[in-house]
């Protein structure tokens, strides 16, 4: 899998055929286009589950068994989307949740990706398992930014490796190229039961930015995902990371109150609802569901994150309402990324600040602060 694809066919299609961005008018007509331009094995890697991928529907289904309740009369005149997130100021509460191997999807992989989300203001989020080195995305991401860093802040997403020298190199690089956080992963100690990449035979990338992958390259998947991570992490472990950095420590795949309440007592910054969209455990619960009790126990003492079957901007403005304070999206933008790299990026980030902007004017919500829990009918 090269991950050219994408790029050949579009330029092989000539002047005369439409750009398939113009067929896009939501961030599901993504889907679709990238199935025709990818390889299959690739798009299975991105699109697919775990187990009996209960999870990867119910993630989706989860949000369209709510109902938002609208308040009527509400001067909408001007609509503002920023919001605050870890005392940085962002302008959407939209960000690009951490995603592997993003060459699969367009050669320019991550840089695309980061250019894309730089150009929206969007806070972006590097995963370790990169196709490009962490600076050069740093760099990309700087590049193409129309403001400050602080407009267009960048998080590493961090997977804790057997060898823990490695590791905590990873975390000084990242801070040393300007990534504002650290996102711990915790619910990855061994890869879900992805049937659909073994039927496919999926092999772990020549191309890996922020390692050698050496003798790696070329093995199945999940043996070597196996082989990397560290399978003892356990709570100390967030402590041992807050004593090798300066940043803010994020702990992300937080799926139960008891964690949450561990997290906030081991001097987590932040807590992340994720269930890895549907890709590790199978069944659990749609993150949207956990939601609720996670926002409530942690009483307000660090900020609550969500990823996981967000496809629409309803589905943003539901977690905003019931307490998240930012929200991730993932395989919508690695589809958009598959089909026109960074432009494909970018209009997913058109379209999802449009329908933003008409959801919360139709609601009733001039702007994020006037979210209300009782907006959304459980």
């Amino acid at each position: 899998m090269t991950g050219e694809a994408p790029e050949a066919a579009v330029e092989g299609q000539g002047e005369s055929r439409p750009d398939p961005l113009g067929q896009v008018f939501s961030l599901a007509d993504f889907e679709p286009l990238a199935e025709a331009l990818m390889d299959r094995a690739a798009f299975d890697y991105i699109a697919g589950g775990s187990g009996a991928e209960i999870t990867l529907r119910e993630n989706v289904d989860a949000f369209r068994r709510r109902r938002l309740r609208p308040r009527v009369l509400v001067d909408v005149t001007e609509i503002d989307l920023s919001t605050d997130v870890l005392g940085t100021r962002v302008a959407l509460p939209v960000g690009v949740a951490p995603m592997a191997f993003q060459h699969f999807a367009h050669t320019d992989a991550e840089a695309a990706m980061a250019r894309g989300a730089a150009g929206a203001g969007a806070l972006f989020c590097l995963s370790t398992m990169s196709s490009l080195p962490l600076e050069q995305v740093a760099f990309a991401a700087d590049a193409a930014a129309d403001g400050p860093l602080a407009t267009h802040p960048r998080w590493f997403q961090l997977y804790v490796h057997r060898d823990r020298g490695l590791s905590r190199d990873l975390v000084a690089r990242a801070e040393a190229a300007g990534y504002t956080a650290i996102v711990l992963t915790v619910d990855l100690p061994v890869a879900g039961y992805r049937e659909s990449d073994m039927r496919n035979g999926l092999a772990y990338p020549e191309r890996f930015g922020n390692f050698d992958a050496g003798p790696t390259g070329g093995r199945p998947i999940t043996e070597v995902i196996a082989g990397f991570n560290d399978r003892g992490l356990t709570w100390e472990d967030v402590a041992w990371l807050r004593g090798v950095t300066a940043l803010p420590v994020v702990v992300k795949g937080v799926m139960t109150g008891e964690d949450a309440v561990r997290a906030v007592i081991h001097g987590a910054a932040a807590v992340w609802v994720s269930n890895h969209g549907g890709r590790q455990l199978d069944p659990v619960h749609a993150t949207i569901d956990v939601l609720t009790e996670i926002v409530d126990v942690v009483e307000g003492r660090v900020e609550v994150y969500l990823d996981s079957g967000v496809r629409r901007a309803p589905d943003v403005v539901m977690a905003l309402a019931m307490g998240a304070r930012m929200v991730f999206v993932g395989r919508p933008f690695y589809f958009a990324l598959g089909v026109g790299g960074e432009a494909g990026v970018r209009r997913a980030f058109e379209l999802l600040t449009a329908e933003l902007g008409i959801t919360m004017a139709l609601l009733g919500a001039p702007s994020i602060g006037r979210l209300r829990r009782r907006m959304v009918e459980p």
